[in-house]
């Protein structure tokens, strides 16, 4: 190249003559291959060095300087090229990059230009191939650009291997500099319009050409090409204008004339601005590197228009503007597309803060379109509104081995933790706790959710349901005593009424009206009754009965308090029946079994607590051995901890830790006994008692410590994170959320379990079912005694002929009966109705003509409605003799 822009330059200045000499430069040893070539070059004459090479230049810029020889650099490889696609990336607000180039040559010069002069963190590939494509997808973290260097039909080869190696998910992050003037020959223009493409615009071969728009383009223009040559024909009228002195060095000694240098050293510094201020130059102000002025046409789908197609295609891709030495031009109303940053973000399942979502059966749901799992939770949402407000892309990856970061013998971390340490993720969002050791070797940022700790999880004990319950009040034994106190009781006041001298049935000069009678039915009815807050009615008469009495109801007054006070203690008891109310009382006990998830935080936690107890032990031993004779302030048996932990940590391990928070839970459920615990983190408990009704929590949160976002130690996403969760904490999004995951929506399907739900039907249906049973035995002895009665009146019944009141005139006919008496049937009927209609006539025995004028007399008179029996009216409550029976005769005469 350097050659033939010397012959191409030399006709064009007259009056020169051109002597080249080309050095070879070591780039892996920073040095020429043969330092004597330089002395040899020097030897000969040297007017001006100009250096073509990519990398660090001081050592050739510093040996030109010390012979006074002028110094150019002129860039002809494709660092040029990738300072413009850093300004168009830049301009986009990337961060990061992975460019990929068409040969190894061109990954160097890329990679040397990135170390030295780069504000983007960049990966460099080359060759496209399989084996680079799995590379490119196992970056961590995932880029945030993808930049392309090549000619068209390169580019076509290696968009076609990204696309076949699934890189090309999201094209608006694909970015494409053509390196030759052959970009309509780029086959997927149509098929990717988002993709952002920087061509080489007809203006810069006119440029590079020094021809006026519109200019034809040769075939196979190479810009390097044509700014070499216009870089050498300037080199050469300068070198007219400014007189150049032949330097030449003997034995590699410089002969230096500083009044020739310091001219020399301002004409090229002349020469310098003027070349900036030129078109076909670009000259960067922190370099004195010249490129060649590329004039880049920015091709992608406009951000002005809006796509109205049913497909929700993209619009199709346009110039929207230009890239001119490293500054954007943009046409009106067109702005570039905003890229979102794209962060990797770990996290790992834990329910409810992160968890992918399932089937019923248990299969993970995957995402239609990406083919990843669908994942849910506090901590998903969270981050979903975090790339709201911070404009970010992001992807969830989980640990590659273990799951929040435990730390191995040899001080390596795995899970989240270890992947921030190596750089696999940009930052970790889960329920990842704030602990001193984490803190070592990441960073974290303002909490997120309130202060979690360690609770403990039990199931609640499964009432035994029983209708006839209240009869388990009392043991059997008591109710067989019962019903013997009965029956002894009725035996008792049946012997004493029959055989008491001062009882109604043997002392009825005292007793002469109607007295209660015991018998052994009386007696048994007597004693249930008297059971009952209804009393037994009437008492005995004699002392012995009523000692008997009093002594059994003050038995009756006890039982009934002490059957009524258990009773209601027992319903009470089983409502609040809880096995163990705090973490001591837990590992006091032997019956109930608990655990914790094996490895996690909560069992880390009970191994350094079991730590503690034994350092503190082995203290309190060598300060009470050390202490020698003087036991009065020191003794080993008086060791002032209690040894709890060491307990619980025994107790766990036999227990066996659960794999999972979910298997710990299921042994809770499984156990109807509540004979089983699970202690585990407090959020994650709370969540399952929110939505499970078998589950309670027992006793008060301990060991609290929060949750945070841990990022890599020193990222500048920790202050922006921080910035951001405050903001979000003063929208109060955060009470939102909760109120999503834990909003015991759940338990209001839950059956009522508080104390004030009083006493159910379960517990006391066994007196109901009494009742109705005493209604149908009640029912059968009724139809009993109609049957008995019936058959009774049946045996019994004599017939009687009864004269008729109408024939009152008639001579009584005397009529006998069965023993040979004779009546007269007729006068008794007679008397008798008298003396029931004129009460103030006394009966007569014989019935004369007087007595039937009154009884005719009787007759026409009205039959009052009501009767009165005697003078005045005897309370049943008077101790007096009762009136058994009142006979009342028909109104009416019986025909």
């Amino acid at each position: 190249m350097a050659v033939a822009a010397i012959k191409k330059a030399i006709p064009k200045v007259k009056g020169i003559t051109v002597q080249d000499y080309y050095i070879q430069y070591d780039r892996n040893r920073l040095q020429f291959v043969d330092n004597e070539q330089l002395c040899v070059a020097f030897r000969k004459g040297v007017s001006l060095v100009l250096d073509v090479t990519w990398i660090d230049s001081k050592y050739i810029s510093g040996a030109a300087r010390e012979y006074g020889v002028p110094y150019f650099h002129i860039d002809l490889s494709v660092q040029t090229y990738v300072k413009l696609m850093e300004s168009f990336l830049l301009a986009r607000t990337g961060n990061d990059v992975v460019y990929i180039l068409p040969s190894l040559q061109e990954v160097d010069a890329t990679i040397y230009l990135l170390i030295t002069d780069s504000y983007l963190r960049a990966i460099v590939f080359g060759e496209l191939d399989e084996d680079t494509v799995r590379r490119i997808q196992n970056i961590r973290p995932y880029p945030a650009f993808y930049a392309v260097m090549a000619g068209a039909l390169q580019m076509n080869n290696i968009l076609q291997n990204a696309i076949n190696g699934g890189l090309v998910r999201k094209p608006e992050k694909w970015n494409l500099l053509f390196t030759d003037m052959e970009g309509d020959k780029f086959t997927y223009a149509d098929r990717y319009p988002e993709m952002n493409r920087l061509q080489l615009d007809v203006s810069t071969c006119c440029t590079l050409l020094q021809q006026l728009l519109p200019c034809i383009c040769p075939d196979r223009f190479d810009p390097m090409v044509a700014h070499l040559e216009n870089m050498v024909e300037l080199l050469l009228q300068w070198s007219l204008q400014v007189p150049l002195p032949i330097v030449r060095a003997q034995n590699c000694t410089p002969e230096l004339d500083p009044e020739s240098y310091e001219q020399v050293t301002a004409a090229k510094e002349a020469l310098q601005n003027k070349m900036a201020s030129m078109a076909q130059f670009w000259i960067t102000p922190e370099s004195e590197i010249v490129r060649a002025n590329l004039n880049l046409s920015i091709i992608t789908s406009p951000t002005s228009q809006n796509s109205t197609s049913t497909m929700n295609q993209p619009p199709a891709a346009t110039t929207i503007g230009s890239l001119v030495q490293g500054e954007i031009v943009l046409a009106q109303n067109e702005s570039l597309r905003p890229n979102k940053r794209f962060f990797r973000i770990g996290t790992t399942e834990s329910i409810p803060w992160a968890y992918r979502k399932r089937r019923p059966t248990g299969e993970i749901l995957l995402h239609p379109a990406t083919g990843e799992p669908i994942w849910e939770g506090y901590c998903i949402d969270f981050l979903h509104q975090l790339s709201l407000v911070m404009n970010f892309d992001y992807d969830l990856v989980t640990p590659r081995n273990g799951t929040f970061g435990m730390r191995d013998a040899d001080g390596r971390w795995d899970g989240l933790i270890g992947e921030l340490v190596v750089g696999e993720i940009d930052f970790a969002i889960a329920a990842l706790k704030m602990t001193a050791e984490r803190e070592e070797v990441v960073d974290f940022v303002a909490p997120y959710f309130e202060q979690t700790g360690i609770l403990i999880a039990m199931r609640k004990p499964v009432r035994e349901t029983s209708l006839f319950k209240f009869m388990t009040v009392l043991r059997l034994e008591v109710w067989l005593s019962i019903l013997l106190a009965i029956v002894a009781t009725a035996v008792m006041l049946w012997l004493l009424d029959k055989f008491s001298p001062y009882s109604a049935k043997n002392n009825k000069e005292a007793y002469s009206y109607e007295c209660r009678k015991f018998t052994l039915k009386e007696s048994f009815w007597f004693a249930l009754t008297s059971f009952t807050p209804q009393g037994g009615g009437e008492a005995p008469k004699a002392l012995s009965g009523r000692t008997l009495v009093a002594a059994y109801w003050l038995f009756v007054v006890l039982m009934l308090a002490t059957f009524t006070a258990n009773l209601a203690a027992f319903l009470t008891v089983e409502r609040m029946q809880t096995p163990v109310q705090s973490l001591e009382q837990l590992s006091r006990q032997s019956r109930i079994k608990y655990t914790v998830v094996k490895d996690s935080d909560t069992h880390d936690y009970f191994r350094n607590m079991k730590h503690a107890e034994d350092v503190l032990y082995q203290m309190w031993r060598n300060l009470t051995l050390s202490s020698g004779n003087d036991q009065a302030q020191y003794r080993v048996w008086d060791y002032p901890i209690k040894e709890q932990y060491i307990n619980i940590l025994s107790a766990i391990e036999s227990a066996e830790p659960v794999a999972t928070a979910a298997d710990g839970f299921r042994r809770v459920n499984e156990r109807l006994d509540a004979d089983f615990a699970f202690i585990h983190d407090s959020a994650e408990i709370r969540y399952e008692i929110s939505r499970n009704c078998n589950f309670t929590e027992v006793g008060e949160v301990f060991a609290e410590q929060p949750y945070g976002i841990a990022v890599q130690q020193g990222s500048h996403l920790q202050d922006e994170l921080s910035f951001f969760i405050l903001e979000l904490q003063k929208e109060r999004y955060f009470e939102s959320i909760m109120a999503k995951f834990w909003n015991n929506s759940a338990r209001g399907q839950c059956p009522n379990t508080d104390d004030s739900e009083g006493i159910t039907l379960e517990s006391l249906g066994g007196v109901f079912i009494a009742t109705l049973v005493g209604l149908a035995l009640a029912m059968i002895t009724l139809l009993g005694e109609v049957i008995y009665y019936r058959r009774k009146e049946s045996n019994q019944r004599n017939i009687i002929k009864v004269a008729p009141f109408g024939n009152v005139d008639k001579a009584l006919d005397h009529q006998r009966d069965d023993n040979g008496k004779r009546f007269a049937l007729k006068e008794k009927s007679i008397a008798a109705v008298k003396h029931l209609l004129d009460l103030d006539t006394p009966p007569t025995p014989k019935v004369g003509r007087q007595q039937k004028e009154q009884l005719n007399a009787a007759k026409k008179k009205p039959i009052p409605k009501e009767v009165t029996i005697g003078s005045k009216f005897i309370s049943a409550a008077e101790k007096q003799q009762k009136l058994s029976y009142i006979a009342i005769m028909p109104r009416n005469p019986i025909h």
